[in-house]
C-alpha cells in the first residue's frame, strides 16, 4: 500500500543549468551521513519512516548550504584530476 503522503508522480521544473542538483546531492549526503548510514531498517516501511521523520526534523530548522570553494580552488582541483587521468591514460596506451 502506498504511503498516504506520497503521490505516484510529482513533477518539478528543471532549470537550464543543473547546479541545483548539487544542492540536492548535498542534502542526500546529510540524510545518509546523519540518519541512514548507521541505521538498521528491517523493512522498507521502517526505512521510509526514518527518512520522513528526518526530513520533518530538517524542515523545522532548515539551514542553507553555503558554497565555500573559490573558483581558484575548483580550477586547481580540476587540473589535478586531469593530470592524474593523463598519467593513467599514458600508462595504459601501448
Amino acid at each position: 500500500m502506498a504511503h498516504k503522503n506520497r503521490r505516484r508522480w510529482h513533477l518539478h521544473y528543471t532549470p537550464t543549468s543543473s547546479s541545483w542538483l548539487n544542492l540536492i546531492e548535498r542534502w542526500f549526503k546529510e540524510l545518509t551521513d546523519k540518519r541512514l548510514r548507521r541505521g538498521v531498517f528491517t523493512s522498507v516501511t521502517d526505512l521510509a519512516d526514518a527518512i520522513t521523520t528526518w526530513a520533518q526534523h530538517w524542515n523545522k530548522e532548515p539551514k542553507p548550504f553555503v558554497w565555500k570553494a573559490t573558483a581558484e580552488d575548483i580550477i586547481a582541483k580540476v587540473q589535478r584530476g586531469r593530470t592524474s587521468l593523463h598519467k593513467i591514460k599514458s600508462q595504459t596506451d601501448h
